[in-house]
């Protein structure tokens, strides 16, 4: 948590500190980095450690933050421009581009995480599967705006293909991290596509529904 009395300044150093941190975890896992190793990376003091996070749970802590506010707003914005088919594809689409950019090193950063925490400390899996719920969400609101708009069966079950989609992007990204492949992602999000697609309306459906309209 931010200290109330943090100055301009201060909000800027913790933040670099926060942004080192989040690049050493995902390197070497929350275990295997230390506070030692990250007032290395940032030419801190011992002291701005303890006085803007209290301890390395504290800085774990801000980690989780950090990083679930960088995933879920790109997510967010990505997902939010999505109204059909075409759109779904090109956000399959970047995400792919994404890991092939990192040469596909890093995987997600939140599957990273909840990987190394969630069997080690309660209070990090409830933020991670909190951070997972706002992502599910994310991906519920775009398929309920292709159910909205005609594209999928009304009596589709969002809940069920929001999952398997999630369960598709965090599967791919840890074949992709491992293989160095970004191919494996895109495989596992047209296989996630095309469940939904059996979940389609047809053109003759859609037509019938605009004409009692």
């Amino acid at each position: 948590m931010t200290p109330p009395s943090i100055t301009d300044q201060g909000r800027a150093t913790r933040g670099r500190i926060v942004a080192a941190a989040a690049a050493l975890i995902g390197e070497r896992g929350a275990s295997g980095t230390s506070l030692d190793d990250v007032r290395a990376a940032t030419d801190s003091s011992k002291s701005q450690l303890y006085h803007y996070f209290g301890d390395k749970h504290g800085l774990v802590q801000a980690v989780i933050d950090h990083q679930s506010a960088v995933v879920l707003g790109a997510q967010a914005q990505a997902l939010d421009g999505v109204q059909g088919w075409r759109d779904l594809e090109r956000w399959a689409g970047w995400m792919v581009a994404m890991v092939e950019r990192q040469d596909g090193r890093g995987g997600c950063p939140i599957g990273t995480l909840a990987a190394a925490l969630a069997d080690t400390d309660e209070q990090f899996r409830a933020a991670l599967s909190d951070v997972f719920e706002s992502w599910r969400e994310a991906i519920g609101g775009a398929l309920a705006r292709l159910r909205d708009n005609g594209l999928l069966a009304a009596d589709a079950d969002l809940k069920q293909l929001t999952t398997t989609m999630l369960a598709a992007i965090q599967g791919g990204l840890l074949l992709a991290k491992t293989s160095r492949d970004s191919a494996q992602l895109r495989i596992a999000l047209e296989g996630a596509i095309a469940q939904l697609r059996t979940h389609s309306v047809s053109d003759e459906h859609r037509a019938r529904r605009r004409e009692r309209g």
